[in-house]
């Protein structure tokens, strides 16, 4: 493997014109991937990747004037410390900002290659050329900020900010909601049930433990496997997937972890003795109290569902889940 030092300039120049067609292919790549969700981001790339085709332009014609038309076979990963780029089925789930992000990289490392190598050019033409394409790299931070305003002027912004939004619902807050209500409502009655049946606080949380657990691993296997994302626009289904788990998860052991207070605990109030049971299910029924109003929040603010509707939806199904668990508990 060759360092930068030690190429040829036809060397040189042949590696720039592969790295400037490479880098063409990806921003064609972000256009499509944008185009149907992203249509004005999409135009950016669009025009970010004609400019990468008129460099390879500029560097084919200095290079077929210098060493005709046959091209080397080097490659970037031929070349020690020349910048690797991500191969695309990484990059393809990347998000709109994202994109950005690595084209501002790819662009700077473009740059840095192209003053490293005109400082160890000989040749005037070449040493130009690459000095002004180190110049225009450099300033494509501000051509793509142009770009941005070219395209993304009037209403385009608040286009592409709405579908931003749907994609976020779709993609994360859906399969969380989804999750945070069957954990927090779901895992009710099993819990409670143990609780009033037993009287025991390390029961209860092994049980509460168990059905949590046992939820989120279920409905995380039933949202990855129930679609694929690629025609509903959903996202990955293995971040989906993971998603409901974990939110499940979470739902279920909120309301699980009050019953690790150890059963030598007690208090007396007012005349009463409460034990340990007692003050375990009173911060537990606390919980379940703020989920439920967490998820008739997240339900109004995302799913455009009026907060007292939704309240008494979720208040309404919880409640009735944990008489259920203290019913069959104390039978």
């Amino acid at each position: 493997m060759k360092g930068l030092a030690e190429l040829s300039e036809r060397e040189v120049l042949a590696l720039a014109i592969a790295n400037e067609e490479e880098d063409s292919r990806i921003y064609q790549c972000f256009a499509e991937e944008l185009n149907n969700d992203y249509p004005h981001s999409a135009a950016i790339f669009t025009e970010m990747a004609e400019e990468e085709r008129s460099h390879r332009a500029m560097l084919f014609d200095l290079y077929r004037q210098k060493f005709g038309e046959n091209l080397p076979p080097i490659r970037r990963e031929d070349v020690k410390g020349f910048p690797k780029r991500r191969p695309f089925w990484l990059t393809k789930n990347l998000g709109i900002d994202r994109m950005r992000k690595e084209a501002t990289l790819m662009e700077y490392q473009a740059a840095e290659f192209y003053d490293k190598a005109s400082v160890r050019s000989t040749d005037v033409s070449v040493r130009e050329l690459l000095v002004r394409l180190a110049e225009i790299e450099r300033g494509h931070e501000k051509r793509a900020d142009n770009l941005t305003e070219e395209h993304m002027a009037g209403d385009a912004g608040a286009e592409e900010a709405a579908t931003a939004r749907r994609a976020f619902v779709l993609r994360y807050v859906q399969p969380g909601l989804a999750g945070l209500m069957d954990g927090s409502v779901s895992t009710l009655a099993p819990i409670f049930a143990a609780a009033f049946a037993t009287h025991n606080n390390w029961e209860t949380f092994l049980v509460g433990m168990a059905a949590s657990i046992g939820a989120g691993i279920s409905m995380a296997f039933a949202e990855a496997l129930s679609d694929d994302g690629s025609l509903t626009g959903r996202g990955a289904p293995w971040m989906r997937g993971f998603v409901t788990g974990m939110m499940t998860t979470i739902g279920g052991i909120g309301h699980t972890l009050p019953y690790l207070v150890p059963n030598s605990w007690g208090m007396t109030l007012n005349g009463m003795h409460f034990d340990a049971f007692h003050i375990a299910t009173a911060i537990a029924a606390v919980i379940v109290f703020i989920e439920l109003w967490a998820i008739a929040y997240i339900r109004a603010k995302f799913m455009d569902t009026p907060f007292l509707q939704a309240a008494f939806q979720v208040v309404l199904g919880g409640v009735a889940v944990f008489i259920v668990g203290i019913l069959i508990g104390s039978a």
